[in-house]
């Protein structure tokens, strides 16, 4: 069974990998999703849906959950491989497609082994997570009620295979987007003193932004500010009127993640008016920090250790993942498991070694069983 589990794995990431779709409009991949299912007795459940799919696994009380995320990336593939994605400009460039294929292999797992299971396993196979509402989208649906514990994972391109990582506490950062124009007057670039140079304004803003890491927090804090777009101006020979600058900011801290609009508004309101412009802030709250619960994160080191793994402590990531928004709901811990890329998570040559796929679904399987009876 363990070879033709496995090959039956990769045959159906490599399916998902052909045909990706994104956040949102993964139709044909849900469809996919519950057909595997279905072909394995296992009936998805009704949770009024658009895309993605919500299934469980055995009987009584106690109830864990287990979830992969489903959708896919505006890339164009470069990977040279027969099952390359056939939609242009779309690519599992995060593994997503490997995340999915894990979660299967572990219903299979889980359903052989039904009726000696001392509980429920609800499996969710999410929609949106690169846009970062599907995890609200499933919760709002119900799908996490009386759920006990849950479990996520993600390829690591720069683990090798065979390693898993997970700690307690604080993992991924929050994510939170900002755009803010500048505002000032147009005029010939000959002639700069009859106008206000918005351009001149916008760098003295960029520079500015980086006090806030090395200014205004602890050093031993972790706190990202990067300006990731900036835009003004149509020819070489006139000072535009207005600027557009686009970022992102990222902190473990909720503290500091509250206090930032604030500062990012007295700082850019204050150099622009020095100049004599205007600058308007539009903040747009993303993912809380993911933080892992302690005893579960312990815990699944533990089946890691057990299940063959070689077991690390995690780093920080300054990445995010709406897997928080399922943490601040209910306790549970999401994992590492390499996956040796030479190309990292979004990279059009992204190519995670698929050997992982199995052992994977295994230790999973492995979890959650052993989770269940943790908590029952």
């Amino acid at each position: 069974m363990s070879q033709n589990l496995g090959q039956q794995l990769i045959a159906w990431r490599r399916e998902l990998h052909q045909f990706p779709e994104l956040s949102n409009e993964e139709f044909a991949t849900t469809e996919r999703i519950q057909g595997w299912l279905r072909s394995a007795g296992i009936e998805p459940q009704p949770y009024g849906l658009n895309t993605g799919v919500v299934a469980e696994i055995g009987q009584g009380d106690a109830l864990i959950a287990l979830r992969a995320d489903i959708d896919a990336l505006p890339i164009e593939e470069v990977v040279p491989v027969e099952f390359r994605s056939q939609n242009p400009g779309v690519m599992h460039a995060c593994g997503h497609d490997v995340h999915t294929s894990v979660i299967l292999g572990a219903a299979l797992l889980l359903k052989a082994r039904e009726k000696t299971l001392p509980g429920r396993v609800r499996l969710l196979f999410q929609p949106a997570e690169e846009r970062f509402g599907g995890a609200k989208t499933l919760i709002k649906a119900g799908a996490l009620d009386n759920v006990s514990a849950i479990f996520g994972m993600h390829n690591a391109p720069e683990l090798p295979v065979g390693t898993f990582a997970t700690r307690g506490g604080p993992f991924y950062a929050n994510v939170d987007r900002f755009d803010f124009e500048v505002t000032g007057k147009g005029a010939h670039a000959a002639r700069p003193q009859e106008g206000i140079d918005a351009i001149v304004i916008a760098s003295q803003i960029v520079t500015a932004l980086q006090t806030l890491v090395s200014r205004s927090y602890s050093p031993l804090e972790s706190v990202v500010v990067s300006v990731t777009r900036i835009e003004g101006g149509n020819t070489w020979n006139v000072l535009p009127q207005t600027v557009v600058l686009e970022g992102t900011v990222r902190t473990h801290n909720d503290a500091i993640r509250a206090s930032l609009p604030q500062r990012f508004q007295q700082l850019i309101s204050s150099i622009a008016e020095g100049f004599g412009a205007t600058a308007k802030l539009n903040w747009h709250a993303g993912p809380p920090a993911l933080v892992n619960t302690e005893r579960w994160a312990e815990f699944s080191k533990g089946v890691a250790a057990e299940a063959g793994y070689h077991v690390q402590h995690a780093d920080l990531q300054m990445g995010g993942e709406d897997f928080a928004f399922y943490l601040h709901n209910t306790p549970g811990t999401f994992v590492s498991i390499g996956s040796a890329s030479e190309f990292g998570l979004h990279h059009p040559g992204f190519k995670p070694d698929e050997s992982l796929i199995e052992p994977a679904a295994r230790y999973f399987s492995q979890l959650a069983e052993a989770a269940l009876r943790e908590i029952s």
